[in-house]
């Protein structure tokens, strides 16, 4: 008996219609497809709308008036050498003072700046989400190889046994032992399987495929020790500080903050509302032209409440600004420690030990065939050896995904994944 799974299948099935991918190649789709990208810029063109409109004046306002009743209805002209009918028209136009358009116009241009660097933002911050998906990724399809391989193997040694048993060369238990050690395998590969679907789910989100297309990630292999060492982190500090858009963000809410002060210190100052009028037979002249100007008295509001809302605003986005940087220098020795400490894990060591392994491993299951090690000794050597790959696999993934994040906290291809 040969325990078979159908995930081995599926996941045969699943490669003949998959997209086969670099990190690169994956980000290339990313920015051409993804659509919470697409839907953010518009953000920046609503914002750029709302600047235009700031600049505009407002519309001038038309005001008439005339006579309903006065014993006729709507009685206009002479009537026995008597004039009838008042007429009364008058034109306003309110002018802002003080520069509150232009005000309000830096005032618009520095959302619409804003709005720019939360795009850059959370296109950052989905860049990460990929690089680290495509990593893991690759990390998964790398290992489930492994488990093929190994499966592989196992079923072809139980095959054998299965006619030792037969003819009472080993004993049912030992024959029980590998068909379970075959079982636990698949029950790892299918483990293994349902985490690659659900990375998958979450790339053909970020890069918009259909739901037949799956992702095999050409994610590379690791970077080179000395590369890494060579990495200075208070440059990586100085290089975030320029590049970062959260923190380009927080320095556009400090100038956005010294702009409103002025604005509001403007909105103190009464805008004139001027205008012409004319009137018909209601005044000492039949054809009487008039200025219109009117002028609100500052005597009671003179804006001082939100005067000072906006200096205590403008005192909180400098203290938002400087832990904002300090967030940012954290987060840049943070991932620069993560990097140097999983380059540190990787060394030529460990490749002579892979190779040691795959060459221990033919002459282990060799010799136990040939009966000349025991049942234990042989799933002892199986399980580390699985483990071995395994881990190697996870460490290569650790560096990468660190360099993920190094990349994400200074906010350029530091190393190119």
């Amino acid at each position: 008996m040969v325990f078979c799974i159908p995930v081995l299948a599926n996941a045969q099935n699943r490669n003949t219609d998959s997209l086969r991918l670099t990190i690169p190649e994956a980000e290339g789709l990313f920015l051409k497809n993804n659509l919470q990208l697409l839907a953010e810029q518009y953000n920046i063109d609503i914002n750029r709308a709302f600047a235009d409109q700031a600049k505009l004046w407002d519309n001038p306002l038309l005001v008439t008036d005339q006579n309903i009743y006065d014993g006729k209805f709507f009685r206009h002209g002479t009537e026995n050498g008597v004039q009838y009918g008042e007429i009364y028209v008058q034109v306003q136009q309110l002018i802002r003072t003080a520069g509150k358009i232009k005000k309000q116009t830096r005032l618009a241009n520095d959302n619409t700046l804003g709005a720019k660097a939360q795009f850059e933002d959370v296109m950052r911050n989905l860049r990460y989400v990929l690089s680290t998906d495509m990593n893991n990724l690759a990390q998964l399809q790398n290992t489930s190889t492994v488990y093929t391989t190994e499966i592989s193997t196992m079923q072809s040694l139980v095959k054998g046994m299965d006619e030792m048993l037969r003819v009472g060369d080993i004993s049912q238990k030992e024959n029980i032992r590998v068909k379970a050690l075959l079982f636990s395998l698949q029950n790892e590969l299918s483990e293994n399987i349902r985490q690659q679907v659900d990375l998958e789910k979450e790339l053909a989100m970020l890069l918009h495929l259909d739901d037949t297309s799956w992702v095999i990630s050409l994610a590379g292999e690791s970077f080179d020790s000395t590369k890494i060492s060579d990495l200075k982190p208070g440059l990586l500090r100085d290089s975030a500080i320029q590049f970062r858009p959260d923190l380009n963000f927080a320095k556009i809410a400090i100038q956005y903050q010294s702009h409103n002060i002025a604005y509001q210190k403007s909105l103190a100052s009464p805008d004139l509302n001027a205008g012409v009028e004319y009137d018909k037979l209601n005044s000492y002249v039949p054809n009487y032209w008039g200025l219109y100007l009117a002028l609100p008295l500052p005597v009671f509001n003179r804006n001082q409440g939100n005067i000072k809302a906006a200096k205590l605003a403008s005192q909180q986005t400098d203290i938002n600004f400087q832990q904002a940087q300090n967030q940012v220098s954290r987060e840049v020795t943070s991932a620069w420690q993560k990097l140097i400490n999983a380059t540190g894990m990787l060394n030529t060591d460990n490749n002579q030990l892979q190779s040691n392994y795959d060459t221990l491993m033919k002459n282990m299951l060799d010799s136990y065939r040939k009966r000349q090690v025991s049942l234990i000794e042989f799933i002892d050597f199986f399980e580390a050896y699985k483990d071995t790959r395994v881990k190697e696999w996870q460490l290569i993934t650790n560096q990468r995904n660190a360099a993920a994040e190094l990349n994400f906290a200074v906010n350029r291809p530091v190393i190119q994944l």
